[in-house]
């Protein structure tokens, strides 16, 4: 027997202990093992109305296919050990011991009856995730054992949900009184499965006030879930925003402040997404025990790659085409299309899988239709750091300092002996390796592949144009701009005409006001 049901089977075991209950007794072992399966379904739900260890011992051993059948007498057999399931002695087990062969059907009702018992659990946790589990799926056989949990109930969380697991049961009575006293409190119970089985009892209802009850609590669920809906579409565009935030900030550099069209801006972000998966996969084999904590050295590997790959490209390439912005653009397109082809020489050409650390998995349960997941949390927490990080060193280190004299006057910075050239390849790799930032914190919500970069690039050069060029306010009110309206009009519209009205809003803004949200300041703006 697996350590999983030894540990399952012993908390049933202690807490039933503690309950009064009829034991099990030999006719209802029997019962539950011959016959055709309908007779033992309906001995097995007369056994669950006053359930005690026995008979979760036996149920749990006949999930195991751990019965046996000897003549008339019921044993359960482990480790070649046989036990009467009734008074727990040992006994001889001859060799014309039958298996007691449980088909699909029997299967699922004796998996349901261990579930259900899991609402006598000592844990509340398990408590809670058992009655949420009758309440998606009410079965009126386990009422007896949930009034008897809800007697002992303490848990102020659990026995509500426990109330309303009752009212959802008891929906489908034969008594008015019950159905409209059960339609009435799953108005509290706000989730798509109360709704359901809500619409479900307002197909079938005879009685007017019941019905009327009925379709009062399901506008009561719908309103809630609207608010979840409205409140979901919202944390999506925050996400969507930061994200773009993190692709557009490189680009801002590059573009924005330098002038350089960087077509290789989306290779940039998936070499910074591989260097994740290359740290994963070492930690995986090297450092198993410390696997959760592998994020926090690809996060600076990634940057590296990635700034060291466009150190390279500003040294051999692009020194030698600044001005020449047509040039520059063909020069980086090829660039990313031999970035593109070496990925997948070094690393195939399917997508590989970067998996999230333990703590960035599950999400905030906010509502009934609206979680968080915590890795999108995490991201938007990290776009946020990187734009902090960006924006002070722009402005308050001595590097900040000489890239923003070398953008806005580069003979004069020249002539006041800043190294420009120097200065040229930190910025470029400065905006590389935010690239890879980039591509690291995508790894966390896809699949890494060689076109990871494609599907971002476009969105990047709008949010740094609308945003204004070489400005990063701009940037930030453009991508959070740009992220909400893309999921706002998906909700209306569907994604493929949410991002051809996103586009048609860009060029008409654009033709409006050229030099976007904000215009750059100073001589730089007449130049």
């Amino acid at each position: 027997m697996s350590m999983n049901r030894l540990v399952s089977l012993g908390w049933v075991v202690g807490l039933l202990f503690s309950l009064h209950a009829h034991a099990l007794m030999p006719a209802q072992a029997l019962a539950l093992t011959v016959g055709d399966t309908d007779t033992r379904i309906t001995a097995l739900q007369q056994v669950l109305a006053s359930p005690d260890e026995k008979t979760a011992a036996f149920l749990q051993a006949m999930a195991d296919d751990a019965v046996k059948l000897q003549g008339n007498q019921v044993l359960l057999v482990r480790d070649g050990q046989a036990i009467d399931p009734v008074t727990g002695a040992s006994t001889a087990l001859n060799g014309d011991a039958q298996d007691v062969i449980n088909n699909n059907r029997m299967r699922g009702e004796i998996d349901s009856a261990l579930a259900a018992l899991q609402l006598l659990s000592p844990d509340a946790a398990k408590r809670l995730v058992a009655v949420n589990a009758l309440l998606k799926e009410p079965d009126p056989t386990k009422l007896a054992m949930l009034e008897k949990a809800l007697g002992a109930e303490a848990d102020a969380k659990v026995k509500t949900q426990m109330l309303l697991a009752r009212a959802a049961v008891l929906l489908n009575s034969e008594k008015v009184a019950d159905r409209l006293a059960s339609a009435k409190a799953l108005a509290e119970s706000q989730t798509p499965d109360t709704q359901l089985l809500l619409n479900q009892r307002l197909s079938q209802e005879d009685d007017k006030q019941v019905r009327t009850q009925l379709e009062s609590s399901l506008r009561t669920i719908q309103s809630a879930l609207n608010w979840g809906e409205k409140l979901g579409a919202l944390f999506t565009g925050i996400s969507l925003g930061s994200i773009l935030l993190l692709v557009a900030l490189g680009l801002a550099i590059t573009y924005g402040l330098m002038g350089v069209i960087n077509m290789a801006h989306g290779e940039l972000m998936m070499i910074g997404a591989y260097a994740t998966y290359v740290v994963q996969g070492l930690f995986r084999q090297y450092l198993p025990g410390a696997f959760d904590a592998y994020l926090l050295v690809a996060v600076p590997a990634s940057f590296l790659a990635a700034a060291l790959v466009g150190a390279l490209l500003e040294r051999a390439v692009l020194r030698h085409l600044y001005g020449r912005p047509l040039e520059t653009l063909l020069a980086t397109w090829g660039i990313s299309l031999v970035l593109m082809q070496g990925v997948r020489t070094v690393f195939g050409a399917q997508n590989v899988g970067v998996e999230n650390p333990s703590w960035m998995s599950g999400g905030v349960q906010l509502l009934a239709n609206l979680s968080l997941p915590y890795n999108r949390l995490v991201i938007i927490a990290f776009a946020l750091c990187v734009l902090v990080g960006m924006t002070l060193l722009i402005s308050q280190t001595r590097l900040g300092l000489f890239v923003r004299g070398v953008t806005q006057n580069r003979p004069m910075a020249s002539a006041l002996g800043v190294n420009t050239a120097r200065i040229d390849t930190y910025a470029f790799s400065l905006g590389c390796g935010i690239a890879g930032l980039a591509g690291c914190a995508l790894s966390q919500i896809g699949n890494v592949g060689p076109d990871l970069g494609q599907s971002y690039i476009v969105d990047a050069f709008m949010v740094v144009v609308l945003g204004g060029v070489g400005q990063l306010a701009g940037t930030v009110y453009a991508a959070m701009g740009l992220g909400l309206m893309n999921k706002l009009l998906e909700g209306l519209a569907g994604a493929v005409l949410a991002k051809i009205a996103v586009l048609v809003f860009i060029i008409v803004f654009i033709q409006k006001r050229p030099q976007g949200l904000f215009a750059m300041k100073g001589r730089s703006a007449e130049a």
